[in-house]
């Protein structure tokens, strides 16, 4: 059995035998129920992304009470400022991998927050786009830079398929109908459209209220 390390189930234990086969299964389940064109390689990837930060101590910087996550922003500053190119791929590739894993399992931690779950998409999207195009020049970039380069296109569809990965198993809030319309209202998100009108709720943006139909 698999501790959940985030307490996304509320301190309780999964009963699975492998944490990398559950979210496997898990994510391409949702791909499919979503309709979601994703190559099997960009879709391995976000397995092994989930699996490893999963434990905490992969995602988290620092030790102790020192434990925490770095703001995007300097992440951004610190690959800015890289003394290597491996060393500037790494950190945008890191706020790649944070951003898909906040905006995906913790978008509700957002809420009240300076910065929201479409910060995160952007700066998540855009260290993908840019790591795409600067690895392509290294033999193990060329492999990656086709995974990157759809992460940074299909960003917001797999949030969409992390958010339901976390819905089933029971870890979401997402039918707290504000907060579903608040996340479709700043991300385009399909899948939000489609929980608010499974309750009836049509989304229209408020620029889109006065048009003729």
């Amino acid at each position: 059995m698999v501790q959940d390390t985030h307490n996304w189930n509320a301190g309780r234990v999964v009963p699975v035998e492998s944490l990398k086969d559950y979210f496997r299964n898990s994510i391409e389940e949702a791909i499919a129920r979503q309709h979601v064109q994703v190559d099997p390689d960009t879709a391995h990837y976000v397995v092994n992304l989930m699996t490893l930060f999963a434990r905490s101590e992969q995602l988290y910087d620092g030790q102790g009470d020192e434990c925490g996550l770095k703001p995007l922003a300097l992440m951004l500053a610190d690959a800015v400022d890289a003394e290597s190119a491996e060393q500037r791929s790494y950190l945008l590739q890191r706020i790649g991998d944070v951003s898909l894993f906040i905006s995906g399992f913790f978008a509700d931690s957002l809420i009240g927050k300076a910065v929201d779950i479409d910060y995160y998409i952007r700066m998540g999207g855009s260290a993908y786009d840019t790591l795409s195009n600067s690895v392509q020049r290294t033999f193990r970039g060329n492999a990656f830079a086709p995974i990157y380069r759809e992460l940074a296109v299909k960003f917001q569809a797999m949030v969409d398929v992390l958010h339901e990965v976390r819905d089933s198993a029971g870890t979401g809030s997402d039918t707290d109908l504000l907060r579903t319309y608040e996340i479709w209202l700043k991300t385009g998100s399909e899948r939000a459209a489609r929980i608010l009108k499974s309750h009836n709720v049509v989304p229209i943006r408020a620029g889109d209220a006065g048009r003729s139909h």
